[in-house]
């Protein structure tokens, strides 16, 4: 009977430990699978270039937005994202210039990297900066682009209606034509400050814009090729 419970002991010991052995190179074969992938961290900046124009005047939300790496990405000594790497996009949010207040704004979402290989990477990406932009600025953490204010051009406007509203004014009438004319020619600049739209935003084509990534990206290192 105890020859019996000692076999039956020994047998279950060696199977529990046959499992934890198991167990541990399983764990063992992940960890090196993880350590073995590839991963472009959040935070991560990249350089594009637009190979589109997009204006507020006429854009749409929803629209797709093209654009290429014009820099490669290099993280421990590998390139993970190559130069002429393309990445597209969509407009998420549009909006234009107001007639007496707001100013044309413009949000994009970067949705997939497309390699020259044809290997498709989706990944959350926004716009950190426009650096190729002129009179615009991004705006909050999803990076909207939005239109520099245009007030100044306005005053500038209605100060050069009225002056030469003055000088009409003054032609016709001496000094009181002059302060009459003046007044009138205030309120036409007024009046085409109040009618006239906001400048849009316009990015051309070749624009540079640099691109935020938000969350970690794993890619697939056999679709990744090494460049010695």
């Amino acid at each position: 009977m105890r020859w019996i419970v000692f076999c039956l002991f020994l047998c279950s010991s060696c199977f529990a430990q046959s499992a934890a052995t198991a167990q541990a190179d399983n764990s063992a074969s992940q960890k090196d699978a993880r350590a073995g992938g590839l991963v472009i961290p959040a935070g991560t900046k990249v350089p594009l270039t637009l190979k589109q124009a997009i204006s507020t005047k006429t854009a749409k939300e929803g629209d797709a937005v093209y654009a290429m790496t014009s820099f490669p990405i290099v993280i421990d000594d590998r390139i993970l994202i190559p130069s002429g790497t393309y990445v597209q996009g969509k407009i998420s949010h549009i909006q234009r210039g107001g007639h007496v207040k707001g100013r044309a704004e413009l949000l994009i979402h970067f949705t997939s990297l497309i390699y020259p290989s044809g290997y498709t990477v989706l990944l959350p990406g926004a716009i950190e900066n426009v650096p190729g932009a002129e009179h615009a600025t991004t705006q909050g953490s999803e990076g909207t682009v939005r239109q520099d204010s245009d007030t100044g051009k306005k005053v500038e406007t209605a100060a050069k209606t009225a002056g030469a509203g003055a000088t009409i004014g003054g032609l016709t009438d001496g000094w009181k034509g002059a302060g009459i004319g003046a007044g009138i020619g205030a309120g036409v600049g007024a009046a085409i400050g109040i009618l006239s739209r906001g400048a849009d935003v316009r990015l051309e084509p070749g624009t540079s814009v640099e691109m935020v990534i938000q969350r970690d990206v794993s890619l697939d290192a056999s679709r990744i090729p090494r460049r010695e």
